[in-house]
């Protein structure tokens, strides 16, 4: 079986536990409200194992998609940008991740092999 998402195979046997969703408009507070929902949803899974990880894996990739996404968001005028970490950072911390192109635009995901309680 494969997602719309995901083409990659997954497992028919065991459905997803509650997926959630949520679409975030392009601008700086959408970061750490992205952050906050991917708490809350870890949190009402009752997963505290890789919490963090998870949380900046998505900051991350939020944080990406307003700075480098069409059209590009300038926030940082002056060019002292530290940047360029953040895929080096998911590439660390997520089991997986990678890149799926689609109309417009791109997906960015990852995951996190969550241990058994």
């Amino acid at each position: 079986m494969t997602t719309e998402r995901d083409p990659r195979h997954v497992n028919s046997e065991t459905p997803p536990s509650s997926p959630r969703e949520r679409l975030y408009r392009r601008e700086r507070r959408s970061v750490p409200a992205a952050r906050a929902f991917a708490r809350e949803a870890l949190a009402d899974w009752g997963v505290r194992g890789r919490a963090d990880d998870v949380v900046l894996c998505v900051s991350e990739l939020a944080t990406n998609a307003l700075v480098h996404g069409v059209p590009a968001v300038p926030l940082d005028p002056d060019g002292s940008d530290e940047g360029g970490r953040g895929l080096l950072l998911v590439s660390e911390l997520a089991d997986k991740w990678g890149v799926t192109e689609r109309e417009p635009g791109k997906v960015v995901w990852f995951e996190c092999v969550v241990p058994a309680d």
